[in-house]
């Protein structure tokens, strides 16, 4: 993995437009066993549900509403999951496969969030130290970046590098689309 930041643009799910939403960007930066992705929103932000600011601690349930997601092959089958509130809660899950096997995913260290916004851009920047060995094993690993945005009636809109056939599905294999 290199130190270099890639922008990596997601595009909504075509069953989950929103006229509140211009674009959603993600800077990542990858080396060692470090994770540093600033996700970017552009959008207005009276027409989007953001999570009030609460303690950053571990939560489950978060992509119920304004979340930002990275999910990251391991070897074999099996994958990472991270979820990053702008409220700052988060969240780290290990899969043995396509949504089967969920544990909570040990950390050392929790995720660094720092969240900035104003009326037209909401800024989420997420550290991760990935555990020792998680990329082990793993020639090529590669990355499935994804959001939720909640628009203010509730509704759910889901935005990906890469979206797989069918409704939305961040787990699929077909999400994983970014090398690192």
């Amino acid at each position: 993995m290199s130190g270099a930041i890639t922008r990596i643009d997601l595009a909504a799910h075509p069953t989950t437009t929103s006229p509140a939403i211009t674009s959603l960007e993600v800077q990542l930066a990858a080396r060692a066993e470090l994770l540093d992705l600033r996700y970017v929103l552009h959008a207005d932000l009276a027409r989007v549900r953001v999570p009030e600011s609460v303690p950053a601690e571990r939560a489950d349930g978060l992509w119920r509403h304004t979340c930002f997601e990275a999910f990251l092959a391991t070897a074999g089958t099996g994958y990472l999951e991270f979820n990053f509130s702008p409220g700052g809660p988060w969240a780290a899950y290990r899969f043995e496969g396509y949504r089967q096997g969920r544990v909570p995913l040990s950390l050392a260290v929790a995720p660094e969030i720092a969240v900035r916004r104003d009326a037209r851009q909401l800024e989420v920047h997420a550290t991760v130290q990935l555990p020792d060995g998680a990329l082990a094993d793993t020639a090529r690993p590669k990355l499935a970046l994804s959001a939720v945005v909640e628009e203010d009636s509730g509704r759910l809109c889901y935005w990906a590098a890469r979206h797989a056939a069918g409704p939305p599905d961040f787990h699929h294999p077909d999400a994983f689309v970014i090398e690192l």
